[in-house]
């Protein structure tokens, strides 16, 4: 132990290796600190893509997609298998059917709006500040930690500007998509554009929260077209406004009865 050691890796010229060959040196050379070998790994799994998790495979799609989407599709094929191939081993007493009503269909939604809705620089000058808050208010699940985050986020800056405010409708917006079954939204023009699941084997369309929209819409036809193109349902409505309407319709939505 009192004794240096050096290693010296000889290799071709960098022009004649190959691009992944090139990152796999750059790697080595800037994690060669002790304790840096959590950080090489991470590396070398983006560089080669993630392998089967209980097989022997050791490279798969996961540098093609990214790492978050990845998760999204690996977290979707679990709630499946727990629901439908292994059903009674997770099933353990209790409401059998409150986490079939209660279950997001849809782990994330993306949202694509012409408004105006950030934290403006005059209301949180420093940039790495608002990207952690961002982080943060993205992790928030639940009304509660969103009402405490908005209390801090006033207590520290001042009462929010319009644009902040319509980020926390946002937020809300997402939730109820999600449940709602929606995995994009569109919300230019004063108009909505919802994109259902686009997986037509997807339990979601034998669930109770997808007969409770079909049967709202009925009784809401001059608000709501639904119209299917390309094997994917979508759901439109005309003259919305803004966020807070977005919100009060889908509200309605998912709490109307059958």
């Amino acid at each position: 132990s009192n004794k240096k050691a050096f290693c010296y890796l000889l290799a071709p010229p960098l022009t004649s290796l190959t691009a992944e060959a090139r990152r796999r040196l750059k790697a080595i050379e800037e994690f060669s600190d002790l304790g840096s070998g959590f950080n090489l790994a991470l590396q070398d799994l983006d560089i080669r893509g993630a392998g089967n998790m209980l097989g022997a495979e050791q490279s798969g799609f996961i540098a093609d997609i990214g790492y978050e989407t990845y998760n999204r599709i690996l977290n979707e094929a679990m709630q499946e298998l727990k629901e439908e191939e292994y059903k009674d081993l997770f099933n353990t007493g209790g409401d059998k059917t409150t986490s079939s009503k209660e279950r997001k269909f849809v782990t994330d939604c993306s949202i694509d709006t012409d408004l105006e809705i950030h934290f403006p620089d005059f209301y949180i000058s420093n940039v790495s500040e608002r990207i952690r808050l961002y982080r943060e208010l993205d992790a928030i699940e639940d009304e509660k930690a969103l009402g405490e985050f908005h209390t801090a986020l006033t207590d520290r800056f001042g009462p929010l500007p319009p644009p902040a405010e319509e980020l926390f409708m946002l937020v809300k917006l997402r939730w109820m998509a999600q449940t709602l079954g929606f995995e994009k939204i569109i919300l230019k023009n004063e108009k909505f554009f919802g994109y259902f699941i686009s997986d037509q084997g997807s339990l979601f369309y034998s669930s109770e929260i997808f007969m409770k929209i079909l049967h709202y819409m009925q009784t809401q036809r001059s608000l709501f077209h639904l119209k299917e193109s390309n094997n994917r349902l979508t759901l439109t409505i005309d003259s919305v406004g803004g966020l807070e309407k977005a919100c009060s319709l889908l509200e309605e939505m998912k709490n109307s009865s059958l």
